[in-house]
């Protein structure tokens, strides 16, 4: 699509940044593979910390409370907040599900002093533990986000818009996603727990294929399949004695392949129901020494699915064991100097909820986390996969990794390999959550680790200043990607976090202005304002590019771009029709006139109708000749004036779904 010149009357674009590069606040970069990731994560910063949670099961200090209550009650807040902080970085874990309350009444008193960033962390995590019908806390919060959070246009949607682009510009579809690994290394039965070796070669995976016994119980072992010339070969049994009568899953491998950390339950050496292992490769290839981590990492409930940082001094996990914030929580442990594993340690209230989270995943290269969660604030499934950042000494606000990656189903055992190019994982559909499969495909913008610079803006009609409404999609120019579309929130704001140094085309739809694209260099975390002015559909609209040569009704060249955008613009809203009036001065014989100016409006119909598939009888063409003058003809100024071609664009009383509908 090109970009749209403005019409004489009607259609004003300006693009303005509200800063110019030069003034936009940069954070320099640090050195190593985390630095772009330090540089800023696109999540909430968290400024609270809990010293106590892996120390005390709960803290109580009724003294404390009581002169709290008081300063509440005398209306002393600017007083009582700095107490009610103190007390609940205090918390151990049963707090957060017992004393909900106090960290309401803390979020209550950051918004009476204006600390707005603050409140809002707080809410989260009265949102994320609450064990109560919290529905009005609820309704507040998504009051207070509805102008921050993002607003995707559903998945099917999503690819109707792809489709279009498609038939009428250069832009690259974006790669298929939910593509299945195929036969070769799914089967009829549960496959899930991808892990990547270090050169991104070998693929890892649990499957319960295999039965024994009588009653030919599943039996859960560990495969793996090699990638051959792009092709991952048919998947292999790791055999014995890695996988045994027992369970065996979840596995994750050192960088040099040579550790095997896995999971194994109902083991007579074992803790609990499932333990994690780890096993050391031998020379001829073999796997053995097979030791359980011991009840440091291990409890007498639940362990499995480890995965270790790109140092390899920690190793994250998920437990179900008692004294977690829910039903499996994520857990740390890490190495120390004499070899051995240091106790495991929750990993805290804003990753783990009330619910279950679950296959963490640590990138190979950068301090990012992706994990597996039904407790967090927004997911489009049952399962969805998060990323998180580590920043400044904490974990953010965890980020929903978006619809291209989770469905309405369940998503477990997000795996990236080690340059971010693609993505493993398993997934059930919604009608049989169940029912997993391993997934791979090229890792979409919003799972992107290094996606962490902001570009935000806001769309506002030029006349009234008010906020706009519409879809905004942003493509890859460098990669030939889409990434997922959403709609502008109600103030006119949206925002997208992209890769630096990278080059972008921005495009916006609606039925209530045409089209606006801009590129976008990136260079840093950046700001705009988008101005145009909404179709009147009671006023015609005059294009001055739409200008023909005397006595001739031939399309020019110049013309294309305005005419393009108006075909487009019927493409995508299908319920609108368009009328064309061709109108003359009044110079020369009126009857030729009137042929003139419908020869004219009839030539623009068959070039829009060239241009693009259009209903018959969508739009209508007429020629007036000089019989609808604008002003009385003085001079040379007035007849160009009155020579004219003028488009109305018909809105429909019922609309049927267009672009931006």
């Amino acid at each position: 699509m090109k970009q749209l010149n403005a019409p004489v009357l009607l259609l004003l674009l300006f693009l303005t940044p509200l800063l110019s590069l030069g003034q936009l606040k940069h954070v320099p970069l640090q050195e190593g593979p985390d630095a772009k990731v330090k540089k800023t994560a696109p999540s909430q910063a968290m400024h609270l910390d809990f010293p106590n949670l892996n120390r005390i099961a709960y803290y109580k200090d009724s003294k404390k409370l009581s002169e709290i209550q008081r300063l509440e009650r005398r209306k002393q807040y600017g007083q009582a907040l700095p107490l009610l902080e103190r007390y609940v970085r205090s918390f151990g874990i049963q707090n957060f599900y017992k004393d909900t309350n106090l960290l309401w009444r803390l979020g209550q008193l950051y918004e009476r002093q204006g600390m707005m960033a603050q409140a809002m962390e707080v809410y989260r995590l009265v949102l994320k533990h609450h064990r109560t019908d919290v529905r009005q806390v609820q309704s507040y919060y998504d009051s207070l986000e509805q102008n921050t959070k993002d607003y995707y246009v559903p998945l099917s949607y999503y690819y109707e818009l792809v489709e279009y682009r498609k038939s009428i510009s250069t832009y690259k579809p974006p790669r298929g996603v939910y593509l299945n690994m195929g036969n070769g290394i799914n089967s009829p039965y549960e496959d899930y727990g991808p892990t990547l070796s270090g050169d991104n070669n070998t693929l890892i995976f649990t499957s319960k294929r295999t039965f024994q016994g009588i009653e030919s119980k599943p039996n859960e072992d560990l495969y793996y399949s090699h990638n051959n010339n792009g092709y991952w070969s048919e998947a292999q049994s790791f055999g014995k004695p890695i996988n045994s009568i027992f369970n065996e899953g979840s596995a994750t491998l050192s960088k040099d392949g040579k550790t095997l950390y896995f999971a194994r339950c109902e083991s007579p050496d074992g803790y609990g129901n499932c333990d994690i292992y780890k096993a050391t490769m031998q020379p001829d290839g073999t796997w053995h020494e097979i030791q359980n981590l011991g009840p440091n990492v291990n409890s007498s409930a639940w362990d499995s699915q480890p995965t270790l940082s790109p140092n390899e001094d920690t190793l994250y996990f998920a437990s179900d064991r008692l004294g977690g914030f829910g039903l499996s929580d994520i857990y740390y442990t890490h190495k120390l100097k004499n070899g051995q594993w240091a106790p495991a340690q929750n990993m805290g209230p804003v990753i783990n909820t009330r619910q279950s989270e679950v296959s963490p995943f640590f990138h190979p290269k950068y301090k990012v986390l992706y994990f597996s969660s039904r407790g967090q604030l927004f997911n489009f499934g049952d399962f969805d996969i998060y990323k998180t950042y580590h920043v400044g000494g904490r974990w953010q606000e965890p980020l929903n990794i978006g619809p291209l990656v989770n469905g309405r189903g369940s998503e477990y055992y997000f795996t990236i390999d080690s340059q971010s190019k693609n993505l493993y994982y398993a997934r059930s559909e919604e009608s049989d959550i169940k029912n997993l499969e391993l997934y791979s495909f090229p890792l979409p913008m919003e799972a992107h680790p290094l996606a962490v610079t902001k570009v935000e803006g806001v769309l506002v009609d030029s006349v009234s200043n008010k906020p706009l409404s519409g879809i905004i999609s942003i493509i890859d120019l460098d990669n030939g990607i889409e990434i997922s579309s959403k709609y502008i929130r109600p103030d006119g704001s949206f925002a997208f976090n992209l890769i630096d140094n990278s080059r972008y085309m921005m495009i916006i739809q609606s039925p209530d202005f045409f089209t606006i694209e801009r590129e976008l260099a990136l260079k840093q975390d950046t700001s705009f304002q988008i101005m145009t002015t909404v179709i009147d559909h009671n006023i015609p609209i005059v294009f001055k590019n739409i200008e023909f040569e005397p006595n001739e009704s031939i399309i020019t060249e110049d013309m294309h771009q305005i005419l393009d955008e108006v075909a487009y613009f019927l493409v995508e809203n299908p319920s609108f029709r368009l009328e064309i009036a061709g109108h003359t001065d009044s110079a020369g014989d009126p009857e030729f006139n009137q042929i003139l100016s419908k020869d004219r409006a009839d030539a623009i119909m068959q070039y829009i109708q060239s241009k693009v598939r259009i209903e018959e009888g969508r739009i209508d063409a007429y020629g007036y000749g000089s019989s609808k003058p604008l002003r009385q003809e003085r001079n040379e100024e007035d007849r160009r004036i009155n020579r004219r071609v003028e488009f109305r664009l018909i809105k429909p009383v019922l609309q049927g779904r267009g672009i931006g509908n």
